[in-house]
Parts: structure tokens; C-alpha cells; sequence
């Protein structure tokens, strides 16, 4: 396993990351599917690397639906799952939330049923207004139709005193239509209306990296995201390897500029990345080499020289902005060095 926290460059494999790993935990939205429809290539891939022998998890932040229907779904997509191969934020949510909370304690459900379902299975009771009694609120993605007075009912009892736990933070959600809204909006209107803060399960916090470890059992995991932010810091602070997929928000200008925790292990285009080894990337004097590019910083721009997958023209590019900023953020320009990748 490789150290996250002195990434300065993607990570070689000379195996498969479906042999050299024992399970992969997978997002969903934006690498799995998008708008519901399977992301090309990801049936195929996920079908051979599950024949090889790994395990596949798949592990949202998307609170919305139940593990059940996850499932049902990803089935119908060609991707066989179980409801126990799902983990949702919702589950990892209600777990934080009954720890703190008594047995049997009530409290004010602000989603949708992925999220009911998941605090029935830690013993606790959802109700839907401030005024049933409830002893907390629990806060997730409730669908695009949820209604602005389910913002006032968290917010009524967020201003009693009753404390607060969030499924997850994220801002956005990607849909078949484009980037919309997420829990971690719905989050903030809350938190302007009480000026209250949450207590977060979802990547990338302990609590979703510590629930995905108790329901898959994994020993040598690598997590599988298109986020930086939710999906590869959650590897980075959960201490395993991490591989960045470019079918859902994160392009290549974002991930030259990010910081040593959203770094990921390896990098690739889409799922067939887990099929296959990962190209070493070598330093060359002041430059980095990865296939047929050299990559190197002069002056206030990343530079690229050469020809080949542009895969692994970006790999090379990752090497020289990420050594360059160090335990920053990588500021130089990269935009005519990218043009030529076509990414």
C-alpha cells in the first residue's frame, strides 16, 4: 500500500488493481451510473473484475435510497449486487446518531427513506415534525421534490437545542441532466436559518470510512470515486489507496491543482482502470516521464513534451504540479499543456 500522505505523483501497479487489491468500494453517482443510466464500460469492467475474485462494495453518500433499491437497481443495470454490498450514508449517519442517542429515541427525520430505513435498523424512531417529541435531528438527501418546509421543521428544532447530525456535505449531486443540488445545500440552508453546525457522517469522515470497513470486512480495499473532495480524501483519511475515475465531476485541471489529501493513488478514464496494471511515473532530472510524455515545470506553466495515451500524459502532468506545490495547491498555468490531451 503506498503513502497518501507524501503523494507527489500517480502510483505504478505492475498487476491489475483487481488483483492487487481485495475489494474495491465503490461510488456510485458519477462512476457506476449517471442520471441512472450505467457509465460506459462499467458493466464490463465491474463483471470481470468480480469473476477475478474481488469483492465489490459500493459505498454513497446519496441518502435517498435504501440499500435495497440500490441493489435492485444496479441489478437491473448489469451489475449483480446484494442489498449487504451496499453502504449508504444514511447507514453510517444513523449509526453515529444511535451512539449518542438513547434506545428507542425519537427523532426528526429531514429526507427520504433510505434514510428512515437505516435509523429503524439502529432502533431509533423517525418522526416529521418538532413538535412529536423528537430528541435529535437526522438530516439527508431527500430527492429533488423535498419541500422548503422540511427545512423549517429542521430549523424549529435545531433552535430548541436539539442536536444535529447530517448524512453528508456534498454541495452537488450529478443527474442525467447535469450537476444539481445536494444534501450539503439543503445542509447550508439549515445552517444560515440557526447558525448551527452538524455533526457529518458521509466521506470524507471516519464515521462512512469505519462503516465500510464493519459491513464489507475489507483488508486491502481501494476506493474508487470521481470526487476529490468526498471520495479520495475519504481514502486518504481512511489510510488506503484510491482510484480516481474522470466519468464524473472532477476534470484534469482540478486534479493537477489538488492538495496532498485529495491526491489520489492512480488515476484513469473510466472502470477498466481496476482491469489493468498503472504505468509507472519516473522522474527525468528536472521533468517526469510516464509512457511517451515528459512533463516538467518552466517558469509559471506546466509543460508537456511527447505523444501517446494521453492517460498517461496526465499522470506525467500530476507529477510535476504535485511535487511543485508540495503540501500546497499547485497554482502554475496548465491549460495549453492540457489542450494537447484532449481531456
Amino acid at each position: 500500500m503506498s503513502h497518501q500522505q507524501d503523494r507527489v505523483r500517480p502510483a505504478g501497479s505492475s498487476t491489475a488493481l483487481s488483483e492487487a487489491y481485495d475489494t474495491a468500494l465503490l461510488d456510485l453517482d458519477g462512476v457506476v451510473y449517471a442520471g441512472g443510466e450505467a457509465i460506459g464500460h462499467a458493466v464490463e469492467s465491474l463483471a470481470e473484475a468480480r469473476a477475478g475474485g474481488m469483492h465489490l462494495a459500493y459505498v454513497t453518500n446519496n441518502a435517498l435510497r435504501t440499500p435495497d433499491a440500490v441493489a435492485e437497481h444496479l441489478t437491473e443495470l448489469g451489475v449483480p449486487a446484494d442489498p449487504s454490498d451496499v453502504i449508504t450514508s444514511a447507514q453510517a449517519v444513523a449509526r453515529l446518531a444511535a451512539g449518542q442517542l438513547p434506545p428507542g429515541a425519537r427523532v426528526l427525520l429531514i429526507g427520504g427513506e433510505g434514510l428512515r430505513v437505516a435509523l429503524r435498523e439502529r432502533g431509533l424512531v423517525p418522526v416529521e415534525s418538532a413538535d412529536d417529541g423528537p430528541v435529535a435531528v437526522v438530516q439527508g438527501y431527500g430527492g429533488p421534490d423535498m419541500t422548503w418546509g422540511r427545512f423549517a421543521e429542521a430549523s424549529y428544532a435545531i433552535r430548541r437545542g436539539l442536536p444535529w447530525f447530517a448524512s453528508n456535505t456534498d454541495l452537488t449531486i450529478p443527474g442525467a441532466r447535469g450537476i444539481a443540488p445536494g444534501n450539503g445545500a439543503a445542509v447550508e440552508v439549515v445552517r444560515i436559518a440557526t447558525g448551527a453546525e452538524p455533526q457529518v457522517a458521509g466521506k470524507p469522515l471516519p464515521p462512512m470510512h469505519r462503516e465500510t470497513v464493519l459491513r464489507t470486512g475489507a483488508k486491502r480495499p481501494i476506493v474508487v470515486g470521481d470526487r476529490l473532495d468526498t471520495d479520495i480524501e475519504g481514502a486518504f483519511n481512511g489510510g488506503v489507496d484510491s482510484l480516481l475515475v474522470l466519468t464524473g465531476v472532477t476534470d484534469a485541471a482540478q486534479l493537477l491543482a489538488a492538495p496532498p489529501q485529495h491526491r489520489p493513488t492512480y488515476v484513469d478514464r473510466d472502470l477498466r482502470g481496476l482491469l489493468t496494471g498503472q504505468p509507472e511515473v519516473t522522474p527525468a532530472g528536472d521533468a517526469y516521464r510516464c509512457g511517451g510524455w515528459t512533463a516538467a515545470v518552466r517558469g509559471d506553466a506546466l509543460t508537456l513534451e511527447g505523444e501517446g495515451g494521453a492517460l498517461d500524459g496526465l499522470r506525467a502532468l500530476c507529477a510535476a504540479a504535485w511535487t511543485s506545490a508540495g503540501a500546497g495547491v499547485c497554482e502554475l498555468k496548465a491549460g495549453k499543456a492540457l489542450a494537447g490531451l484532449g481531456l
